[in-house]
């Protein structure tokens, strides 16, 4: 008779999935895990309140379907989280389960069932972007009188200029920046993919004053530092950008009433190159999708684009045409014009 390994235990699993699974065989980035990690934190902390098991206790078998959909609800009802960030949460779960189903075979059924979950489906509503005056105006609202102002001016240039995502250009090194004979600026995006950028001149001549005003310029100095000379967080751009929208909203009050966000900014850079005449696939490879597929997004929200094509097309000569009733006994009225005599007084 074959003595069986027993089963791991959820805790040995968590380890090995975060520490030899993700780190060293996936090697994913320090984003991801950190992104994973938070998944579970959140999972563990809702399963203690819910089912009574304490991290320590929490077993694989109880990890299934209704913890999960009920873990997605709390997200959603509790946390108000949007239905787009309670489907990211899945990620990490389905990729521990799949690992876990080589090594505990007795969970194989669970798991079956817990990966059944599906997606919620939500509305996707239209993509906001800036206009150019508005865009100009965000740009010049940072205080160039201090050293906050003059970095939010050229990181928010950078942002236009190359719409990278957030996470790219606040891991902006001063070695990543070329500003020379061809201005250029390289990214690394998600997935360790890396693109290199052109810039125009003058968001070149900012980041080259930009820099002399650096405390430690090394190559491999953050380009937007903050005080402590660490890299700037996702949250403090965020704030930094709100009251430039704030000083914006002085010459274009409408932006008041807006949620602008960084992202915004990645957009309004993909609707401006669109509306240039700039062909789809190119848009995506600046923006560092994968497949053009994401990028077919921005051509359902250029309205202006879908008012000249329709300019382009004559409308059908319609003549305009009196509903008559038909009468009781169902046959269609004959169409008759009634003369009014005018009568002379």
């Amino acid at each position: 008779m074959v003595d069986l390994d027993p089963a791991p235990s959820f805790a040995s699993l968590i380890q090995r999935f975060f520490v030899d699974y993700l780190g060293k065989q996936r090697a994913v980035s320090p984003r991801t895990i950190a992104a994973y990690r938070d998944t579970f934190r959140l999972l563990l902390g809702f399963a203690e309140a819910s089912i009574g098991k304490a991290p320590s206790a929490f077993a694989l078998a109880d990890l299934d379907a209704k913890l999960i959909l009920g873990f997605l609800d709390h997200l959603e009802e509790s946390r108000k989280n949007s239905v787009r960030s309670r489907n990211a949460r899945p990620a990490a779960l389905r990729s521990f389960l799949k690992y876990a189903a080589h090594y505990d075979l007795t969970a194989l059924a669970g798991i079956e069932r817990a990966l059944a979950v599906p997606m919620k489906k939500f509305d996707r509503p239209l993509l906001g972007f800036l206009t150019r005056p508005e865009m100009q105006a965000i740009l010049d609202a940072p205080d160039a009188a201090t050293w906050a102002g003059q970095r939010d001016r050229v990181l928010f240039s950078v942002l236009y200029n190359t719409g990278a995502r957030v996470s790219e250009a606040i891991t902006l090194r001063v070695g990543d920046v070329v500003t020379d004979i061809s201005p250029t600026v390289h990214l690394r995006g998600k997935g360790r993919k890396e693109r290199s950028m052109p810039l125009w001149w003058p968001t070149a001549t900012l980041i080259r004053d930009w820099k002399r005003q650096l405390p430690n310029l090394r190559d491999d100095s953050f380009l937007f530092p903050g005080r402590n000379g660490a890299a700037l967080t996702r949250s403090t751009v965020t704030q930094r950008l709100a009251l430039a929208v704030a000083a914006a909203a002085n010459v274009h009050p409408k932006l008041a009433d807006r949620s602008i966000s960084p992202h915004t900014i990645r957009h309004t850079t993909a609707m401006h190159l669109l509306q240039s005449g700039v062909d789809i696939a190119v848009i995506a490879l600046w923006l560092g999708h994968e497949s053009t597929t994401t990028t077919h997004m921005y051509l359902e929200a250029d309205l202006s684009m879908k008012e000249r094509a329709l300019g382009r097309l004559q409308p059908p000569e319609t003549k305009a045409a009196r509903y008559r009733p038909p009468d009781q006994h169902g046959r269609q009225r004959p169409h008759v014009t009634y003369r009014i005599n005018r009568v002379e007084t």
